[in-house]
């Protein structure tokens, strides 16, 4: 991971600390700590966006392809999701997708 993903995985947590790092989360793949700034990790937790545990991993990987390539209407993903290469996207998507 670079160090401008880094910084801005870090700045985003940072921004969104009204939703805590779970233990779960601390342990998964560089970037997903950032997606819980803003979607909850964890399922059962209040949130205003729609939270990614449990979520079909092939569903993520299109969503955030698409926020990449400005496909998908976004109003801060599309920039956050230039950050992440497929094989990170990935790793984030499967993670989240056997999250409970």
């Amino acid at each position: 991971m670079s160090v401008k993903r880094a910084a801005a995985g870090i700045l985003l947590a940072s921004m969104f600390a009204a939703y805590p790092l779970t233990s779960a989360i601390a342990a998964a793949p560089a970037g997903a700590a950032s997606c819980s700034g803003c979607h909850p990790a964890s399922p059962g937790v209040a949130s205003p966006l729609r939270g990614l545990a449990g979520l079909d991993a092939a569903y993520i990987v299109k969503a955030m392809q698409e926020f990449r390539a400005g496909s998908r209407p976004a109003t801060v993903m599309d920039r956050i999701a230039k950050g992440f290469d497929d094989e990170e996207i990935r790793a984030i998507a499967n993670w989240y997708a056997h999250q409970r």
